[in-house]
């Protein structure tokens, strides 16, 4: 008999990725959506970014002295949570509400339930939907692209307030190609209108198999395929896909690997189910955006799919 064995608790398998790698990667992933946002809504994007970030490393970091806490800011977690909040939010929100938003993001939803990897859901998101209750009429502000003129003042409202008009529609269309709105040359929040930027981020994140394309590609493809279903114009359907926080949604905060399913099969169902609640926010709810929302829900219904979907190991028995 072999004396020298060892008997220990899991992980049994280790790799050379760690937190802050998996985090790094989304920082850089983040960067030219964060730097279209600061070009196509001014400096106060950029300020913004800033108070967002250094408000939730501080959070986090007073949180953890407070209760005698390892310090865990050196994983740039809490950049990522900063980063992704400042997106979520328009150019012109008060400093003062961006930091409050930062507070619930570290401090309510991610320290509070235990640190990373014990969040029930993902900081950014519910610090958003907290946001938007609390401060409706700056969260809900249309902000104007800098480079919008006197004429072209629809491009500076937030596109699903002007879509379902069927006369604001049409003349935010004549103002707003497709092009402008993959761009991200419309009124939004700072780091959620450039599609192309968004998408390069994403495209980063698989190449560096940090994320999968099963929750992007359904979540952006369902979008399209509803808002069709429900206009029956592709057109009208391609500027609700491009509006809002498709993207941004679909990319970066679906795709939290904390609070996101683990299997291909429970990103595809999780995928779906953001993409029908959001739709169903958008044309019959009385907000005129459901990424956030959606996300929150599906998050808490996390897992039950990943319990549904996990696969039963070889020679395993139901419990």
């Amino acid at each position: 008999m072999d004396n020298n064995l060892i008997v220990s608790v899991s992980p049994h398998v280790h790799g050379k990725r760690t937190t802050y790698n998996v985090m790094l990667d989304v920082c850089i992933a983040l960067m030219p959506g964060a730097i279209a946002g600061v070009a196509i809504f001014g400096m106060n994007a950029a300020i913004l970014c800033m108070v967002c970030v250094a408000s939730c490393i501080l959070f986090e970091f007073l949180f953890t002295k407070l209760c005698k806490r390892p310090t865990t800011v050196g994983d740039f977690s809490a950049v990522v949570t900063g980063l992704l909040l400042a997106m979520n939010l328009p150019a012109t929100l008060p400093i003062w509400q961006a930091v409050v938003g930062s507070f619930v993001a570290i401090v309510i939803v991610k320290c509070l339930f235990g640190g990373l990897g014990c969040n029930f859901a993902n900081p950014a998101i519910t610090a958003r939907v907290v946001m938007l209750i609390a401060f409706t009429g700056t969260m809900a502000a249309a902000v104007a692209p800098k480079t919008v003129t006197e004429d072209m003042l629809m491009a500076s409202a937030t596109p699903l307030a002007l879509l379902p008009d069927a006369e604001k529609a049409t003349l935010f269309m004549e103002e707003t190609s497709l092009m402008d709105m993959f761009l991200g040359v419309r009124g939004g929040a700072l780091g959620e209108t450039s599609a192309l930027a968004l998408t390069l981020g994403g495209v980063y994140l698989v190449a560096r198999k940090v994320i999968t394309w099963h929750t992007p590609v359904v979540f952006i493809g369902a979008v399209f395929a509803l808002a069709f279903a429900i206009t029956g114009d592709m057109t009208m359907a391609l500027y609700y896909t491009l509006s809002g926080g498709t993207f941004i949604g679909a990319i970066f905060m679906a795709t939290d690997y904390v609070t996101s399913p683990s299997t291909a099969k429970g990103k595809i169902i999780f995928a779906l189910g953001c993409a029908v609640i959001t739709t169903l926010i958008r044309f019959y709810g009385s907000y005129p955006e459901g990424v956030s929302f959606s996300i929150l829900f599906m998050n808490i219904l996390n897992p039950y799919i990943d319990k549904w979907t996990m696969k039963k190991p070889f020679g395993g028995v139901k419990a």
